[in-house]
């Protein structure tokens, strides 16, 4: 097939009228000037140069190629630009989704400092719960998640659905126990989930639902799950007006505070890794890989606060 190099020569050749001042605009031996137009002639299957005497003279193919080469080259040039741009920071795309607390808390100074360090780069933010954001990176919608899952307690299998897919750790987040703060068990620095068999729950998202859930199951009791909202600040209203207990994780308690709530350990202990997900051929993204990167400085200057 015809390559940049082949319409460079033809360009050259129509521009300075012979092989000698095509070599020397080129940089090449007229040798190599001669090599490549027959290649390219034994490519396209037809005759592109006459040749008379020392005089060379572009046929009706040689001259369609020569028409054509200023602007495909021309592309050629803005195409490869463009990519150094892109490679360079100096351009490109990240499309990132995040679930609400990691929202709230880590995601908006990882983005303002990549917009200081790349103030080119074009992103975009959209939130949404791990599993529907990992679809939609497999799907292609998205470039980068950030998700978490539980160390313990039951999970949904959406958390093992990493196949293929590669994540880097951001930080551990504790899970803790919210009691209304005339409650008799906040008294008490750690709680026993077995201690709470009684109580209503108040419940988020799916996943957090069904991980409460199993940390129950362990203690050996099924909770009453008397209100569910995947609003933190409603979830802390609901338990600050002594109408149940929740399960909060630190990332959402350095941002949501409700003065008729305790905060207490539990036993056994409930985590949350968090961590920045993509696929192994978007990590090489120089514009991806930036963007990783704040959110690890992000997480680390937030547990450092």
């Amino acid at each position: 097939m015809i390559d940049a190099a082949g319409l460079r020569v033809m360009k050259a050749i129509a521009d300075e009228g012979s092989f000698t001042g095509a070599a020397a605009a080129l940089g090449y031996t007229q040798p190599a000037i001669s090599q490549m137009v027959r290649r390219l002639e034994q490519r396209t299957g037809t005759v592109l140069i006459d040749r008379v005497g020392r005089q060379v003279r572009l046929t009706q193919a040689g001259q369609v190629l020569a028409r054509h080469a200023g602007g495909v080259l021309a592309a050629l040039d803005a195409a490869e630009e463009e990519v150094a741009a892109i490679a360079g920071l100096r351009a490109g795309r990240v499309r990132i989704m995040s679930f609400p607390s990691a929202t709230a808390t880590i995601v908006p100074p990882a983005l303002a400092a990549l917009h200081r360090q790349h103030p080119d780069l074009t992103v975009t933010f959209s939130e949404n719960e791990p599993p529907e954001a990992i679809a939609a990176l497999r799907e292609g919608d998205c470039d980068l998640v950030v998700g978490f899952s539980y160390e313990n307690g039951s999970t949904p299998a959406d958390d093992t659905d990493l196949d293929l897919l590669v994540t880097t750790p951001l930080l551990v987040d504790e899970v803790r126990l919210a009691l209304p703060l005339d409650h008799p068990l906040a008294a008490q620095e750690t709680v026993d989930m077995a201690d709470l068999s009684s109580e209503a729950w108040v419940a988020g998202c799916p996943r957090c639902r069904v991980h409460m859930v199993g940390l129950a199951s362990e203690s050996g009791f099924a909770p009453n799950l008397a209100f569910e909202t995947e609003d933190y600040v409603a979830q802390l209203g609901l338990v600050g007006a002594g109408l149940g207990v929740a399960l909060i994780p630190d990332l959402m308690l350095r941002r949501a505070v409700n003065p008729h709530t305790a905060i207490r350990d539990i036993t056994p202990s409930s985590r949350r890794h968090i961590m920045a997900i993509t696929t192994p051929d978007l990590q090489k993204v120089p514009a991806v890989q930036a963007t990783i990167d704040a959110l690890q400085t992000s997480a680390r200057e937030f547990q450092e606060s």
